[in-house]
């Protein structure tokens, strides 16, 4: 596997970073996660709970080492700075400062292991105008106007289904940690990284700040080609209670669709988003709620469009292609995992699908 010999100290807890260094186990990394004392990390206690610890825990733990370490005893913090002074990462998720407190902050690691790829992932960087300040996903997703775009039919803002926040400053992260692997193998030199939830989710607005940029003003978020303004960047409901989407702009999507249905000459109204596209989404409304979602799946198969069904979860891991594709793995307990993405064909991954009961590896990994 690609990262087998790297070894990695993980001192995060609940998504950005565990995110990060699951990836890194799941291809070869040996990843020792440091827990306190007595419940360990909080992860192991999101609900519902799993045959050994909880769901969210067995995908955020797997392939791990758990070490327990009193932070606060002379002792602990001792252990710990020895395991960062062998690791070649080391990736933490404190308040800025909080591992400069406990004496393994990234000048001290480096001191004795100058070869240390050491990543912070906090709310809003190492320093700034909020220092200290604790934030989780949601909160960044207000502040950097992600949820203004995010609207209910009530023009309200809707809590979006997954911690977006959270998942790309765990990727940026990632990809900050492999960077740095690479330059050490030319200077012998590893570096500090320093990630933002807040930078990382603002980044990620880049193809719809196009008003705010060029104009300084907010965008009319229901007249825009991505929140609500194009009749084919939409969701739509069927006979039956469900909802499909048609998501794909592009001309000839948009005539292969209006042609099949009889209405070509509706197809020069989507060249460009806005209030001049309610005829076709009024139409497209009507007609597809005419049928049933199963009638629309077999009929839109058949053409080159872009389009799929708004699944439930169990729907959605029972995909056919994600089974054939083999991405939902049952381990020997019968538990669900989901496979990782990035494949390598000369060095595919082999996850260990086990998360570690908490201090499993304690004894083992400070006796080495």
């Amino acid at each position: 596997m690609k990262l087998q010999g790297i070894k990695v100290v993980d001192l995060s807890w609940f998504l950005p970073g565990p995110y990060l260094t699951t990836s890194l186990a799941d291809h070869g990394a040996e990843v020792i996660k440091v827990e306190p004392p007595g419940e360990g990390d909080p992860g192991r206690h999101i609900l519902p709970p799993d045959q050994r610890t909880s769901v969210f825990f067995r995908n955020m733990g797997r392939g791990k080492k758990s070490v327990v370490l009193d932070l606060k005893s002379e002792q602990g913090r001792a252990d710990l700075f020895r395991l960062a002074c062998e690791a070649d990462v080391l990736v933490e998720s404190f308040r800025p400062g909080v591992a400069a407190r406990f004496g393994i902050g990234y000048e001290a690691v480096a001191a004795k292991n100058p070869g240390i790829v050491y990543c912070s992932i906090s709310a809003f960087g190492q320093d700034g105008a909020y220092p200290g300040r604790a934030a989780h996903d949601l909160a960044l997703e207000a502040m950097t106007g992600v949820l203004s775009l995010t609207l209910g039919d009530d023009g309200r803002p809707a809590i979006p289904g997954i911690p977006v926040a959270d998942l790309v400053s765990g990727l940026h992260g990632l990809a900050g940690v492999l960077m740095a692997l690479l330059r050490r193998k030319d200077t012998g030199r590893g570096d500090y990284i320093d990630v933002s939830m807040h930078e990382s989710l603002m980044a990620s607005c880049a193809n719809v700040v196009g008003t705010t940029f060029a104009e300084n003003k907010a965008p009319d978020v229901k007249q825009q080609r991505t929140t609500g303004g194009s009749a084919f960047y939409r969701v739509y409901d069927t006979s039956d209670g469900r909802q499909l989407v048609i998501a794909g702009q592009e001309m000839k999507f948009i005539r292969n669709l209006l042609g099949a249905l009889g209405k070509p000459e509706m197809a020069p109204l989507c060249e460009w988003p806005g209030a001049h596209q309610k005829p076709v989404m009024d139409f497209l409304a009507e007609t597809f709620r005419a049928k049933p979602l199963a009638h629309w799946m077999d009929y839109l198969a058949t053409l080159d469009i872009c389009y799929g069904p708004v699944n439930t979860l169990p729907e959605a891991i029972a995909d056919a292609n994600l089974q054939k594709r083999g991405f939902m793995v049952t381990d020997a307990e019968g538990r669900l995992h989901f496979g990782p993405v990035v494949r390598f064909r000369n060095e595919p991954s082999s996850p260990l699908y086990r998360e570690p009961l908490l201090g499993e590896h304690t004894e083992e990994v400070l006796r080495r």
